[in-house]
Formats: structure tokens, sequence, C-alpha cells
């Protein structure tokens, strides 16, 4: 669940940032997949953490 969360939070995160840089669909697409890619791979990370953590 938290890495789903982190995908969505991360692509939106992306999008706007491209956005406000004024940037074309092509610099959009590009930051929210780039962004949608490091939010999960840290999510994944945190779960992994927090799973540990609870055995």
């Amino acid at each position: 669940m938290i890495i789903i969360i982190g995908a969505i939070l991360g692509a939106i995160t992306g999008a706007l940032i491209a956005k406000r840089r004024k940037g074309n669909t092509a610099d959009i697409l590009q930051y929210a997949a780039v962004y949608c890619l490091v939010f999960t791979l840290a999510a994944l990370f945190i779960t992994i953490f927090i799973y540990r953590g609870a055995t």
C-alpha cells in the first residue's frame, strides 16, 4: 500500500515540478515517470524497514 501511494505521489510531484518550470508535454511526462520511480523505490525501502522492524 505504501508503495502505491509513493508511486502516485511521485508522479504528481514530478508533473507539478515540470509544469512550474514551464515544460512541454514530453517534459511533464518524463518528470512524472522519473519521480514516480524514485518515490516508489523510496517507499519500497521504507516498507522493507517497517516489516523487518516489526518481526
